[in-house]
């Protein structure tokens, strides 16, 4: 895992330097629910809090960690990262792989709370510091 200020995504691939991005990873398959990853800082505080483990940001093996951001609610629904176009397309649920890399409590932790799993839309950069904003579906 390694933190960037910038990324390219990059519809049908993800984000590039990413394991999934050539195709490669544990857990890869040609699907789009695998071409990026968000996390909310809360969840991972919470996890850290509520079962005093040490669990870094970076821990949580996902590409972008968010902040004041209800992850949950995109579902299903298009939104911006900063000039990036994503789609949520389930959440991210903690997973054994997951424990085995860090904490046994990972899996009860983040039930519920470990992310979302989204599509690229559109091409671009994300630049850390940029904002996640839902696409009203009337506009």
């Amino acid at each position: 895992m390694q933190s960037v200020s910038e990324v390219r995504a990059v519809p049908g691939k993800g984000l590039e330097g990413d394991r999934y991005f050539v195709r490669q990873g544990t857990f890869y398959k040609p699907q789009p629910d695998r071409e990026l990853t968000l996390i909310e800082a809360e969840a991972i505080e919470a996890l850290r809090r509520e079962f005093d483990i040490d669990f870094g940001l970076s821990d949580s093996r996902r590409n972008v960690v968010t902040r004041g951001v209800p992850l949950n609610h995109l579902v299903g629904r298009e939104f911006w990262i900063g000039a990036v176009k994503a789609r949520g397309l389930k959440l991210c649920e903690p997973c054994s792989h997951l424990q085995r890399l860090s904490n046994q409590k990972v899996l009860p932790g983040l039930v519920h709370r470990g992310g979302l799993r989204a599509q690229v839309l559109t091409e671009g950069v994300i630049r850390v510091g940029e904002l996640v904003k839902e696409i009203d579906p009337g506009n």
